[in-house]
């Protein structure tokens, strides 16, 4: 199945130009996948998952990583293109924005999972407002996990 813990082989670049802003794509126990497509000027949104490490890939375009300890307190600050990873330990806060003027094409893999299982959000908006986007219950969590920060 598509969306489950199943064994599963994807063709990264297909799966991210099928999807609008944001979609996950498999959920494991341990780890979750999922496929974004930020427009020109858009951005993730900053923001801190206090409990789970982020595996960033950039499939296509250009952008702008930052990162820090604090909201206010971003000093990392990184120019990223096609084929480049960015690592988000637990506790950071981050965004990335689309500087380039063609969508931006990547993919997160988190540690352990965030998202509903099959959760897709075609645009930021509809990620904002939607309240019923927890990890699965058979996924592994954190224990007393914290509510994730965003600006």
């Amino acid at each position: 199945s598509f969306f489950s813990a199943a064994s599963f082989v994807i063709v990264i670049p297909s799966a991210v130009a099928v999807f609008a802003w944001i979609a996950t794509i498999w959920t494991g126990r341990h780890l979750q996948l999922t496929v974004m497509c930020l427009q020109p000027e858009e951005e993730i949104g900053l923001e801190v998952h206090h409990d789970r490490d982020q595996f960033i890939r950039i499939e296509q375009g250009a952008g702008r990583v930052v990162m820090g300890e604090t909201r206010d307190d971003l000093s990392f600050k990184r120019d990223v293109t096609d084929d480049d990873v960015v690592l988000v330990p637990a506790g950071s806060w981050h965004n990335v924005t689309n500087t380039g003027e063609e969508p931006m094409q990547l993919y997160a893999v988190y540690a352990p999972a965030h998202h509903k299982p099959g959760k897709v959000h075609p645009t930021a908006a509809d990620a904002t407002a939607d309240k019923d986007d927890q990890p699965a219950e058979w996924s592994v969590q954190p224990k007393g996990s914290q509510q994730d920060g965003h600006a």
